[in-house]
């Protein structure tokens, strides 16, 4: 087991890695939309919120040597249900092709009272 860790992503606010490999396999914690430099969350409404969590997830992956393209499966924890499509144009711009298996689902409350949270699985024996 081999902890990641990118100083260019939001640092863990908790007893937590940004993610872990194992063998061909990672698993990156639940990001949200705090930009790195700042500490601070990312201004804005859920379309900004989302391409910052995104831009977290690839850089945890890149860390360990791996893409969004190794992405297997997603899990998405959002605000609010109404905000979906919105959210998902700029997921689909992320995961143009082979998009990879998610969960979606609305949660009524999340750190920092974010909009958004992503937690991935990537794999490079795919």
């Amino acid at each position: 087991m081999e902890i990641v860790f990118s100083p260019d992503a939001p640092k863990p606010i908790g007893p937590y890695s940004q993610a872990v490999k194992v063998g061909d396999t990672i698993y990156v914690s639940g990001q949200i939309p705090v930009d790195p430099k700042t500490g601070e969350v990312v201004k804005g409404g859920i379309k900004e919120q989302t391409k910052a969590v995104l831009e977290n997830i690839k850089a945890v992956l890149n860390a360990a040597g791996f893409s969004l393209s190794d992405v297997v499966m997603s899990f998405v924890y959002i605000k609010d249900m109404n905000l979906f499509s919105e959210f998902n144009a700029v997921y689909a711009e992320y995961f143009r092709e082979k998009p990879p298996a998610r969960v979606t689902v609305e949660v009524s409350r999340l750190p920092k009272d974010v909009l958004i949270e992503i937690a991935v699985i990537g794999s490079k024996g795919v």
